[in-house]
């Protein structure tokens, strides 16, 4: 009889769901019990040590969000799986930012259970986020934060994992896609939200200006100061500084700025007196910071001082599942501020945005739904109603009549579906072992098998 490796507590209001893990996680030589709400979690905990929970967010009586609570403080260092059918942006953060190990999104297959399974197991490090007692949830919500596709999923994680620490972070991704929000949403989830959160455009300030900004300056440092200016770093002790457009700083800029992050201190612009500051850094770009710093226009060290936690923001062309979600999200968030009807988005006009390529992502669909609800006259947003360059870039690849031309995007997305395909049939299916065939997360590959059709929705739990 093989050695048990660990004791499990699987937690799920559905019987088929928690026998299914049960079944996978015995075969993987664990000892296994269940309970079916979180009254039944706290009481066996209780009576029994566990090496990991594996819960369900939904359950009657006591559901897993207040039992997760409840055992954060008790049994801080217990890892905690979350799973859910029910994924919103506020409990993926809220989940992580409590300090969960992962968390799973139904309908998943074997595959993701025993992955995360065995990353908390093999994992000879301790979670220092499970080590502290959580902080209060903050009231306001992320409404603006709209996703459901895969590639969202696990920038939401990520966010909530890193928003319990005071880590640097640097986000990356194209203009309009959402980076000052990310960075906020940080902000608001940290023990720092109570605290300012500083904004430094480092792409729109003149350099000679830049200076003054970041460090302030004392009266008469210079021709025109006429008085003494605080600087955003110092306005933002305590709290959050975000750099946004990180890449155009001067390189003589970013030596002062590694200094002032390293020593935690610095002098503003004519003056002696050391201003000491506890600021937590989030830095921003769209340019690829490791190209630049191959050109000499980019400090290594610097890029490592920010780079401590990366996220990386997918642009819109790539997530366009989610393209229904924000448009409703902009119609609702235009009517009220227009103080106009609720109007209802034609399929047409859905087709419409999914087909466009969005070069200026969120930002631009945001602007393009503002524009169709001035320019519509009744209770329906018509494809009439978007604007002109949209049209003209439909009717360019032909996509009203159907005779779109094969682009170099088009040849691309069949190649990577033929690739997919052939990899799945290679593995009999094992969407793991492909995505590690492929080089890729087994979330990326589940969007991309769901992108292209190629998986029977009737299988999304995987038989073992």
């Amino acid at each position: 009889m093989a050695e048990v490796k660990g004791s499990i507590l699987v937690a799920d209001d559905e019987e088929s769901v928690r026998n299914l893990i049960r079944r996978v996680l015995t075969k993987m030589d664990y000892a296994v019990e269940t309970a079916c709400n979180g009254e039944e979690v706290l009481a066996q905990i209780k009576k029994q040590a566990f090496d990991l929970l594996i819960m369900d967010i939904r359950m009657p009586k006591l559901d897993g969000m207040e039992a997760f609570k409840a055992l954060r403080i008790d049994y801080p260092s217990l890892p905690i799986i979350m799973i859910t059918a029910y994924s919103t942006v506020e409990t993926t953060l809220e989940t992580m930012r409590l300090g969960a190990f992962d968390y799973l999104t139904k309908p998943f297959d074997v595959s993701e259970v025993k992955m995360a399974v065995e990353k908390v197991f093999s994992s000879c490090l301790e979670n220092a986020d499970l080590q502290d007692a959580p902080v209060k949830a903050p009231n306001r919500h992320i409404k603006a934060f709209v996703g459901s596709s895969p590639l969202m999923q696990e920038v939401f994680k990520t966010i909530g994992r890193v928003s319990a620490s005071d880590s640097s972070v640097l986000v990356q991704g194209e203009s309009g896609t959402g980076k000052e929000l990310v960075a906020r949403t940080i902000h608001q989830y940290s023990n720092r939200k109570n605290k300012p959160f500083v904004t430094v455009n480092c792409g729109a300030i003149p350099e000679g200006i830049l200076e003054s900004e970041f460090f302030g300056h004392e009266k008469g440092a210079f021709t025109g100061a006429h008085q003494q200016k605080i600087g955003k770093l110092e306005l933002a002790d305590g709290g959050t500084i975000f750099l946004d457009e990180i890449g155009e700083m001067s390189p003589s800029l970013q030596v002062k700025l590694l200094r002032a992050l390293q020593e935690r201190e610095f002098e503003r612009v004519g003056g002696n007196e050391k201003i000491v500051v506890d600021v937590r850094i989030i830095a921003a770009t769209n340019k690829n910071l490791r190209q630049s710093i191959q050109d000499k226009s980019f400090r290594a060290d610097l890029f490592y001082r920010l780079n401590v936690v990366s996220i990386l923001i997918p642009p819109l062309r790539e997530r366009k599942e989610d393209i229904p979600l924000l448009a409703a999200y902009f119609r609702d968030k235009f009517c009220g501020k227009l103080g106009i009807e609720p109007k209802t988005i034609s399929k047409e006009v859905l087709n419409v945005l999914q087909a466009y390529d969005w070069p200026g992502n969120v930002r631009e669909l945001e602007n393009m739904l503002e524009h169709a609800l001035v320019m519509s006259k009744g209770r329906v947003i018509l494809v009439e109603d978007l604007p002109e360059e949209v049209l003209s870039s439909q009717k360019a690849y032909g996509t009203e009549t159907g005779t779109k031309q094969e682009t170099l995007r088009s040849m691309v997305k069949s190649l990577e579906k033929e690739v997919i395909a052939q990899t799945l049939q290679k593995t009999g299916g094992n969407k793991l072992q492909t995505a590690k065939l492929l080089d890729i997360s087994r979330r990326a590959l589940q969007y991309k098998i769901e992108e292209y059709g190629l998986e029977n929705r009737e299988n999304s739990y995987e038989q073992e």
